[in-house]
């Protein structure tokens, strides 16, 4: 088990999916698990059966590059969006039947179910999300307060919201009863690219195309956290079930993992061939996918749902802290340092230790003025007699930075404490270079 444990400890690429003749852009795992989906620039919509040896399925029925796919909760239909204006919602089976919507004016850039399957939201660049009843398969409302392209939408947990995004840089909160705007979030960097809610519903995340990724507290309508760990814009992210972890896709052709507890990056995968457009966690957490330029599917195992979350925080710490071993300088004296006086005051203090290692402190004398010890030479002369018979004896030993070797064994060094958490910029992290054949 030992053993096991230690395999488990980072990520592992499991399996890669080699299908798509273009690149990847948008996956979402099944939620029992037993099924990935993912979206290209091809058109199709490919069924990845992930027992050993199962078979794919290649669904064809857009005209246009798929943007979003997301399987139902019950796990029996698979929506996808596209370029070409329509959303279709299939039936994963050997038919792949599918129904297409039609009421958007302008390419649909993301689809999402809603937590009891009875709604879709979608996103478009004719500045709009509509909400669609998937059992009467019809147009039920537009939300439209944004004033550039909107790039993706989805639901909160409990359903009573609906979070937006867009080209205007703008997160925007839809009470889905209303239908009214309730909070609107402003970033002024750029374009947002990604949305999305953590499983509990009290956070919203986005992404920027500025590399940026924001998390925002429901609660307090205040931004938590910040980060800027990639180097290009972030396509897409996923909260992971527990809401310690999240993983984003960038541009700059990485998968990293943040830690949201600690507020750092601890791990940057590369894997991909060229920009990252999608990731996604199963329902689970045991899993995650990955999508990208270079048309392939990697499919990866974690350990954050088998290990406690405290063992790999403590594991993450011993391995990807950043900071160097503490230098001499950084090290605290035990002892407070003997300062020259400055004014007229001189105090003299000494440190007896004992035959056992225990430390005593003896005040051997205050001589506030200088002129009184110009009158008495003789109690200097006694206190400096002292003082010398002691250092000689080994029984004194003078204040000022301890030194710890061999011929001082009783000294205890506290050194610095260093610190890579808490910095929402994320920063050190571990590092898994991942080669793909």
């Amino acid at each position: 088990m030992p053993a096991m444990s230690s395999v488990m400890e980072d990520p592992a690429l499991e399996r890669h999916f080699k299908e798509h003749k273009d690149a990847v852009t948008c996956v979402d795992f099944n939620p029992n698990s037993k099924q990935l989906a993912s979206g290209s620039v091809d058109k199709s919509l490919m069924i990845w059966n992930l027992a050993p040896k199962a078979r794919a399925f290649r669904y064809v029925g857009h005209q246009d590059v798929i943007t979003g796919v997301q399987f139902s909760p019950s796990g029996d239909l698979v929506a996808t969006s596209s370029k070409d204006r329509t959303v279709r919602l299939w039936t994963p089976s050997t038919k792949g039947a599918s129904t297409a919507f039609k009421a958007h004016t302008a390419a649909v850039r993301s689809v999402a179910f809603s937590p009891d399957g009875l709604r879709l939201a979608t996103a478009s660049d004719d500045k709009s999300v509509k909400v669609w009843s998937v059992h009467q398969q019809r147009f039920v409302c537009s939300l439209a307060q944004h004033t550039n392209w909107v790039r993706c939408a989805r639901f909160s947990p409990d359903g009573r919201l609906i979070a937006s995004c867009g080209d205007d840089g703008t997160v925007r909160l839809w009470d889905t009863s209303t239908k009214h705007c309730i909070n609107c979030f402003t970033y002024y960097g750029g374009c947002e690219t990604f949305v999305g809610f953590n499983s509990s519903g009290t956070c919203v995340a986005s992404s920027g195309a500025d590399s940026s990724l924001k998390v925002w507290d429901l609660r307090t309508n205040k931004l938590i956290q910040h980060y800027q760990v990639h180097s290009a814009g972030i396509n897409s992210f996923s909260f992971h079930p527990s809401n310690n972890y999240l993983i984003s896709g960038s541009s700059d052709g990485t998968v990293k993992i943040l830690d949201l507890l600690e507020g750092r990056l601890i791990y940057t995968l590369h894997g991909h061939n060229g920009p990252v457009l999608t990731v996604a966690f199963s329902r689970a957490g045991d899993l995650f996918a990955s999508g990208g330029a270079g048309g392939q599917v990697l499919m990866w195992r974690t350990n954050f749902d088998i290990k406690s979350y405290q063992n790999v925080l403590q594991q993450h710490s011993r391995r990807s802290t950043p900071d160097p071993p503490p230098h001499v300088a950084d090290i605290h004296p035990r002892g407070p340092h003997l300062h020259l006086p400055k004014a007229s005051a001189i105090q003299v203090s000494s440190a007896l230790t004992s035959r056992h290692g225990h430390q005593v402190a003896v005040q051997t004398g205050v001589l506030q003025h200088v002129h009184s010890l110009q009158r008495s030479p003789l109690i200097l002369l006694i206190i400096c007699v002292v003082i010398n018979c002691l250092s000689t004896a080994g029984w004194y030993t003078p204040h000022g930075p301890e030194r710890c070797n061999v011929a001082n064994p009783g000294c205890k060094l506290t050194p610095s404490t260093h610190s890579a958490q808490g910095r929402s910029g994320g920063v050190g992290g571990g590092r898994l270079d991942v080669q793909v054949y």
